[in-house]
């Protein structure tokens, strides 16, 4: 394999037919590039998608109420399902639900902090909402438990609405109004998943005795302990029943308590992107395959045109398998060099696209916080897909020169001395 005088004669054979070696490297070279290029875009699409899941909890579930739309156990239809404090308890306490919190929403308030002021939403919750949904805290603290025992005044602003009010000074202390009652700052946060920061958030407790809300609350925000779509619905089943049992419902009754399950989602979501990511491989695998067919086919005449050449070859003592071995290197070598060749343009290519996306990324962090909806992101390659490429097209150059290789072995030097 290390001959010298081999390397010598591939390497002149090469030179002697330029175009030929030149094209049918292309072949090669266009579909490892091709793989790459596939295979990045896909990346970047599935990690731009998780990205937009993991704004909030990937196990988030959200739950509303509405009417009822059957009638049950001698109940009409149309009746309104009123989530309370109740609620939040028994949801609370169900197997597999790990995070809860109950949501009291207040609209169409007036902030004002001096001489500055605005109209935003105001959110009562309970502490567990910065895990569901993946609150970022920029400064001081979230809703606590005290704030919650003790009916604090306490809000936590979202970053919109310290700026708009605040200026940049500093905040954590101070006092706000909201309908001219004073609330204090505890926190600054932004939002997963929002571009715009422009709700507060407040100690659901204080939020119903002082804006007359009763023990009233507008939806739950849970995260669930599942690992699956099964798993997942199950538990959401739980939870269906028990509000269904509790409020004298139809639990198949969709109108009357309505659900979202990011799990679910998610999972299924993936499941899609997994199944491009197998269709890219089956493209790109393609491409290359008609690349090393394209070569199989050029050892063939090259096989042909140098039949004289391996009959005075044997006749003077070659071994089959040194006519094998030249014919088998003379592929690899072509199928390598060309291969890597695209497998780096593709690659570097994907690195360069992964720059701009981070650039612009980055400057959009700087206006809305790195939120909002993400397409693409990190469309690379993973170090071991880009080896296994590799590998794959050593093998393939060696199954490309093999056939060729097999018919220059079988040539009798007798009749290879007599082609003309």
């Amino acid at each position: 394999m290390f001959d010298l005088d081999i390397w010598q004669e591939i390497i002149a054979t090469i030179k002697k037919n330029k175009m030929r070696t030149f094209l049918t490297g292309f072949s090669v070279a266009w579909g490892i590039f091709m793989l790459m290029i596939l295979l990045g875009a896909g990346n970047g699409l599935s990690n731009g998608v998780a990205e937009n899941f993991m704004r909030d909890a990937v196990n988030a579930m959200w739950l509303w109420s509405g009417r009822t739309s059957v009638p049950y156990q001698g109940m009409k239809e149309n009746r309104e399902i009123r989530f309370t404090n109740a609620d939040y308890d028994v949801i609370s306490d169900l197997e597999g639900i790990d995070k809860a919190s109950g949501r009291y929403f207040i609209s169409g308030n007036l902030f004002s902090y001096n001489n500055e002021f605005g109209e935003y939403t105001a959110v009562t919750c309970h502490p567990d909402l910065k895990d569901v949904e993946s609150i970022e805290i920029t400064n001081g603290r979230f809703i606590n438990p005290v704030d919650i025992n003790q009916a604090r005044k306490s809000v936590v602003l979202g970053k919109d609405i310290y700026d708009a009010l605040f200026k940049g000074k500093e905040a954590i202390g101070e006092y706000v109004k909201i309908n001219n009652i004073p609330f204090k700052v505890v926190g600054i946060c932004r939002e997963g998943g929002s571009t715009r920061h422009r709700n507060a958030y407040l100690p659901v407790t204080t939020g119903q005795k002082v804006f007359n809300g009763a023990n009233r609350l507008h939806n739950f925000a849970l995260t669930i302990n599942a690992g699956s779509i099964e798993e997942s619905k199950v538990i959401e089943e739980k939870v269906r029943t028990a509000m269904a049992r509790k409020h004298k419902f139809d639990p198949e009754d969709r109108s009357a308590l309505g659900s979202y399950n990011k799990l679910e989602n998610y999972l299924e979501t993936m499941k899609i992107f997994q199944a491009i990511k197998i269709f890219i491989w089956i493209i790109g695998t393609g491409t290359l395959i008609a690349g090393v067919v394209g070569v199989s086919n050029i050892m063939l005449i090259v096989v042909k045109e140098r039949t004289k050449e391996i009959g005075i070859r044997k006749a003077i003592g070659a071994s089959p398998r040194s006519v094998v071995g030249l014919i088998l290197l003379e592929s690899i070598l072509i199928t390598t060099i060309a291969g890597y060749i695209g497998l780096v343009l593709g690659t570097g290519l994907m690195e360069g696209i992964n720059f701009l996306v981070e650039q612009q990324f980055a400057a959009s962090a700087g206006t809305n916080g790195g939120n909002g909806d993400i397409i693409f992101r990190n469309p690379t390659v993973d170090l071991n897909v880009a080896v296994s490429a590799t590998l794959l097209l050593i093998f393939s150059g060696a199954l490309a020169g093999y056939i060729p290789a097999k018919r220059a072995a079988r040539i009798k030097p007798i009749e290879a001395l007599r082609d003309e």
